[in-house]
This record gives structure tokens, sequence and C-alpha cells, in this order.
């Protein structure tokens, strides 16, 4: 089984189906603490590493055999609850940062939340250092698309993502930094690649979990 640790429940179905596509048979089990990203953006990220592990080790107890955060903004505090779970914990976003540095020097991140460009970018700068390669990092907020998903219209949610990563020059690679924002993949006309985090992060869990296929 491997537990999905979400802060917003709009992840379930979007997991659920990567699931039933690509790995049939792996047992999900989803938990979804909204609040732990509110308290992140309101004070730290660090502030909220408590209630991390309390929620890691809740999945491992419930029989986890891996845990995958899907939220970027708390990513980094998961995977460092891994030490004490038994089990790997897994950031949703890492082998996107790791495909972004293997698609060349000049990354472009896309965030419609602040609080998640610099996770996104020291995550990025990680995967290069590994691979022995430089990159060049710049960020873009994408201001007022965030309000737009709290408001229920995920349409134009997407489609303001989307003319973003459209008005991009000068990149190799677009991220898109949220899980939220993988269907403006679809709606992009950007001429480079445009990476979004939700179905490689999954086959990463389903992985670990022992649930490749």
């Amino acid at each position: 089984m491997l537990a999905l640790l979400h802060t917003s429940p709009v992840h379930v179905p979007v997991f659920d189906a990567l699931r039933d596509e690509g790995h049939p048979g792996l047992e999900l089990r989803h938990f979804v603490a909204e609040e732990l990203l509110e308290r992140a953006r309101a004070t730290s990220p660090a502030a909220v590493a408590d209630d991390v592990r309390a929620r890691v080790r809740e999945a491992v107890d419930g029989g986890a055999r891996a845990v995958l955060c899907t939220c970027s903004t708390i990513g980094h505090i998961a995977e460092q609850a891994a030490a004490r779970a038994g089990v790997p914990v897994l950031r949703v976003d890492r082998p996107m940062a790791g495909a972004a540095v293997a698609a060349g020097p000049r990354v472009v991140v896309l965030a419609a939340l602040e609080s998640t460009l610099r996770p996104t970018v020291e995550l990025i700068e990680e995967e290069a250092g590994r691979a022995g390669q430089a990159v060049e990092v710049r960020t873009v907020w994408v201001e007022g698309a965030w309000e737009r998903f709290e408001a229920g219209d995920t349409q134009g949610y997407v489609r303001r993502i989307a003319e973003a990563a459209d008005a991009v020059t000068g990149a190799d690679v677009i991220v898109l930094a949220q899980a939220s924002m993988a269907p403006a993949e679809r709606l992009t006309t950007a001429t480079v690649p445009v990476l979004s985090s939700p179905r490689p992060g999954l086959a990463a869990g389903a992985a670990a979990a022992g649930g490749l296929r």
C-alpha cells in the first residue's frame, strides 16, 4: 500500500486515475491535511514538521510501505520524516526535477503559490548537483492563479498557468511546480518541454512501495 499525503482534496481523483492507468492493483490510501499548507504559508514549512511526521507515522502504522507527499511546499519536510518512518518517504516533484535537469540548463519554474518557488528551486539545484550539471533556474509566480483555484475555478486556474507557460522565453524546459498545475500541460503551446509532477511522482512512489508494474 502506498499512502499519499495531500494538502488539497482535488488531488485524490487525479492520483486514483493515474493509478488505474499505470499501476493497476496498487492500493492507495489518501491523507488530506489542508491545514498543513495553510500553516506553512502563514509561518514556514519548518513550522509543520512535527505534524508532517505525525501524518507519516499514522500512514505507516496503517500499513503503508511508502509515503508520497504531493505538496511541493512541504515536500522537503516530508522527506526528512523518512529517518524515523522506517519506510521510504518521497516528494512528488523530485522525479520531475531530475527530468528538468536532464532537459537542459535553462530551467523556468512556474508556481501559483510563492511559497512553492524556493523549495522547487532548491530541489532542482540539488538534482543538478547530483547529476554534475550546471543549471540556471528562473522563477515565475503566476499572480492571481491561486485565487482562482481556491474559488473552485479549476478551468480558469489551468488556463492562467498555460498562458504563463506560453509567455516564457529563453528556457530549455518549463517546470510546473505544483501537482495541481499538471492539466496545463495539455493546454500550453510552449515549444519546449513542460513538466509536471503527478505521473512520474506516482511511478516513483509505486516503485518504493513495491507496486511498480
